[in-house]
């Protein structure tokens, strides 16, 4: 755990020296969470090139390492250094003193750091009788993502095939998987490596999350509001879970600590909890998000021209890269990683750049860079991806009204499994619109303000000024394009799964973010009513998720993936087969060959088809060579399946013909597991 914690720090070290490049006014706090968001992006994307080449071991990710770590460098330039050291007085005097407002929020982060770390630990976990995750939603997800790095740490599996389809390009973004599997390639186990790196993932999401909406708003309440709605996101479904208790007899004590369901994901339920449903299960999301914010607060940057002073905070111009148009073509080379990271974030970005160009067109220069600086990075990206890829790119769209609403009425559906969080974007979003400096507004205030008033005072941080009517304005234009994510996903499948279109819709929510945590903060600087009305608010938009994330970090979910015939059979696969062999095992997501690196001819057709692939034809071969016979045989020879696993999963579901395996040698056996070797 400790080395773990040393090397992401290493990681935020190297990337926050990056943050110099394009951003001039930012506290320390975000400049690490960033720079641990860019270097990751940055030494995954190294160790996929230099693995590709060399092979993953311990000389590639050292070597990568070090190349993560060289921006460091630029600390030696005189200004940057003189930059880095004012941003590091500022953070020290930020915890000098004491104050409530200093207090809360030490508290603040405090608790969030807890949260995940309790959250996270749920992830995966083993005990005597297998391995085990305690998330609800995490029991397929899991595997492939173990499949995924064992593939890279056990086999070496450069350039990427898929471990799951074999003989296919692995399409699917894996940058973070090979993240871990670099630092279990240090020896850092892969519990302790998937827990660091996403617990350091979620708070640098919640650190930007809170900078973007603070700059969107220009309000401190509204800002600290924003991670809460984020990560304990729902709809009503705490209705039905105060249905749930009052029909059954235990104490309320009693329930909460044995809840029966979910209650943001379910067959009622589709907007899943983000932290349960999403950043648990999809690690891409978890460091492809941040990163994209990162871009989009750059991206508002350009888009309101922004100059203005803020406070006692004097804006500086980039202290690496003085040209203009430079600036934002290197933020576009960030961007441009986003493919192998997450591909739905870099179509986000290619939506909300295309309208912000429409909106700002004498912005042109910036724009084009910026777009210059991603193709540069993402384009061969794409081209390696696509090329030998499974995947059917026709399956990725098709017309589809409603998202996932199935047979629900739309309204009902979106006011069920949001609440109010539609209804409270639109009271935002008005309200930003109308907001004008005033004597009486709660902020940050500003030079000109207080040569209005001849005098220059500094008020306290806690404090912030409403949005000058062309910021305003400009926010409300800024959320046009999150507006046209929200029906695009609910026109369209934009994935082979319907469900999948949360991948968009996510990001709708987290523009939308902004517009809520404002209304929130307007409603609690009000009248006393109006203050309580704002707290019941805030708790009727975060009780149900609050209710999935408790249910998880409370050990309540125990949901075991392999049994421990299943560890024990992987370990004697991994000693005595090649780590490129070629296995034959039930189209399932928790198949032992799962935990040996080894690739599978097919795994489970749930992630197949999410994938765009076209898996029929490969399954009814794999139900053939398992009954056995003269087909069985020459099937294997067309596919060259050198191991066969027969495990309880192949006699239940495929009705294994084990007669017809027994003329193979058995080259390892634990339990009711058997591995044939059909090839010689």
């Amino acid at each position: 755990m400790i080395l773990s914690l040393i090397l992401i720090a290493l990681i935020a070290l190297g990337g926050m020296s990056l943050t110099y490049i394009f951003a001039d006014d930012e506290p320390l706090l975000w400049r690490l969470s960033a720079g641990t968001v860019i270097g990751s992006a940055i030494f995954g994307t190294i160790v996929f090139v230099t693995a590709s080449f060399f092979g993953l071991n311990a000389t590639t990710v050292l070597a990568s390492f070090i190349i993560t770590l060289t921006p460091l460098l630029l600390l030696k330039r005189k200004n940057l250094r003189k930059g880095f050291l004012l941003d590091r007085r500022r953070a020290n005097d930020q915890l000098r003193g004491k104050s409530p407002i200093k207090l809360f929020n030490s508290l603040y982060y405090v608790f969030f750091v807890l949260l995940f770390l309790v959250f996270f630990e749920r992830t995966m976990f083993e005990t005597s009788l297998g391995i085990f995750t305690g998330g609800s939603q995490n029991l397929g997800d899991l595997p492939f993502h173990l499949g995924a790095i064992f593939s890279f740490t056990e086999a070496n599996n450069f350039p990427p095939k898929n471990p799951s389809f074999a003989g296919a390009r692995f399409s699917y973004p894996f940058i973070a998987d090979i993240v871990t599997a670099s630092f279990m390639k240090l020896g850092i186990g892969v519990k302790d490596a998937m827990l660091v790196q996403n617990i350091a993932w979620a708070f640098s999401l919640l650190v930007i999350l809170e900078r973007f909406v603070f700059k969107l708003t220009n309000d401190r309440l509204a800002a600290k509001i924003a991670p809460a709605l984020l990560y304990f996101s729902g709809g009503l479904g705490f209705l039905w879970f105060f249905n749930d208790y009052w029909q059954q007899g235990k104490n309320f004590l009693e329930f909460i600590w044995a809840l029966p369901k979910d209650y943001t994901i379910s067959e009622s339920f589709r907007w899943g909890n983000s932290l349960v449903a999403l950043f648990l299960t999809q690690r891409s999301l978890l460091l492809g998000m941040p990163l994209s914010l990162i871009v989009l607060g750059y991206l508002w940057k350009i888009f309101t021209a922004e100059t203005q002073r803020r406070g006692d905070v004097v804006e500086r111009k980039s202290l690496i890269l003085p040209q203009s148009s430079l600036i934002p073509f290197a933020v576009g080379l960030f961007a441009g990683l986003l493919p192998l990271i997450h591909l739905h974030s870099l179509a986000i970005l290619f939506i909300v750049t295309a309208f912000l160009f429409l909106l700002k067109p004498d912005r042109w220069l910036e724009w084009i860079a910026f777009g210059i600086g991603v193709s540069l990075i993402a384009v061969p990206q794409l081209i390696w991806s696509m090329s030998g890829s499974a995947s059917e790119a026709g399956k990725f769209f098709e017309w589809h009204f409603g998202w996932d609403s199935r047979d629900s009425n739309f309204l009902w559906f979106w006011f069920k499994n949001t609440g109010i969080v539609i209804p409270f974007t639109l009271l935002g979003f008005y309200l930003v619109f109308l907001s004008k400096r005033s004597n009486n507004a709660t902020g940050l205030n500003d030079a000109e303000k207080s040569g209005k008033a001849g005098k220059k005072k500094k008020l306290k941080d806690e404090r912030l000024v409403s949005n000058p009517p062309n910021e305003a304005r400009d926010a409300n234009y800024f959320y046009l394009p999150f507006v046209f994510l929200f029906l695009a996903a609910n026109s369209a499948k934009l994935a082979p799964w319907e469900w999948d279109n949360i991948k968009v819709l996510i990001y709708w929510f987290v523009g939308s973010i902004p517009f809520i945590a404002f209304a929130l903060a307007w409603l609690w600087r009000k009248s006393t009513p109006l203050k309580i009305g704002a707290a019941f608010c805030f708790i009727f938009l975060i009780l149900s998720g609050a209710l999935d994330v408790w249910r998880t970090v409370s050990g309540q979910i125990k949901n075991r993936i392999f049994d421990a015939d299943a560890v024990v059979i992987a370990d004697k696969i991994k000693l005595r087969t090649a780590p490129n062999a070629l296995f034959l095992n039930a189209p399932t997501y928790n198949s032992a060959v799962v935990l040996t690196g080894r690739q599978s001819l097919m795994r489970y057709p749930g992630h197949l088809s999410s994938h765009g692939i076209e898996y029929a034809a490969r399954e009814n071969d794999v139900k053939i060579i398992y009954s056995g016979g003269p087909a069985a045989a020459a099937l294997l020879q067309k596919y060259g399946i050198e191991y066969v696993l027969i495990s309880p999963e192949e006699r239940n579901t495929l009705r294994a013909n084990e007669n017809f395996f027994i003329q193979y040698p058995v080259i390892a056996e634990e339990g009711q597991y058997k591995v044939y070797k059909v090839q010689n």
